[in-house]
């Protein structure tokens, strides 16, 4: 990959349903900001499954969360710390009315599209604010057409893409191939292919790895 200098690939490997995700994308607008325009940055996003055998219909939040960390009380202690996070980051996250855990990959879809037309960062955005803030089923197809349709996404295309295998294939491969480069956390920052922070880390260190990256 050859980038010019001052120039960055920023690669965010992420899933919708992670809320350290979306803290961290509003961490490294922050951290692009410190820069004052002296890094031009090229961002993409890439597929992370946090959950890949969940049914495709989903399944009740709490009761994935009580499976995963032993207790509805130590879930909603996490929640918690996650939304005194959020809330330094202008994030009002509604743990307490999402419902349903769900099953991302078409929504990884929808952001595979959208990416192919420029607008994949805002509709990674919408579905960060869907899930996070406003309790959305982004799980459910008519939400995510829903979304597609606000941010200039062609429904058909979409119908289209999650009805196409090879597509499929391509994207479960892109997604097992995150794995096999190392990652097993997200948010996870890939810089030109070279160099990579896992974690949503503050302003100040993103925007040092991103000008190292850069070169200077």
């Amino acid at each position: 990959m050859s980038i010019p200098q001052g120039s960055v690939a920023i690669e965010i490997v992420s899933d919708v349903v992670c809320p350290w995700c979306y803290i961290g994308k509003r961490r490294l607008e922050k951290a692009l900001a410190l820069l004052d325009g002296k890094v031009t940055a090229d961002i993409s996003w890439l597929p992370y499954q946090l959950n890949p055998d969940m049914p495709q219909e989903g399944m009740p939040r709490n009761e994935y969360r009580a499976a995963k960390f032993g207790s509805i009380e130590r879930g909603k202690s996490l929640d918690a710390r996650v939304a005194a996070e959020g809330a330094g980051e202008g994030i009002v996250f509604a743990f307490d009315r999402i419902e349903r855990a769900p099953n991302t990959f078409r929504a990884h879809q929808l952001i595979e599209l959208a990416q192919e037309s420029g607008t994949g960062d805002a509709v990674t955005t919408a579905l960060f604010r869907a899930y996070f803030e406003e309790a959305r089923g982004i799980g459910e197809d008519e939400v995510l057409k829903s979304i597609a349709a606000t941010c200039g996404v062609s429904i058909e295309a979409l119908e289209a893409r999650w009805a196409d295998r090879d597509a499929i294939r391509r994207l479960t491969e892109l997604e097992h191939s995150m794995k096999e480069m190392g990652v097993s956390g997200v948010p996870t920052f890939i810089f030109n292919r070279r160099s990579a922070v896992s974690g949503a880390h503050p302003p100040e260190a993103l925007a040092a790895a991103i000008r190292e990256a850069a070169g200077g």
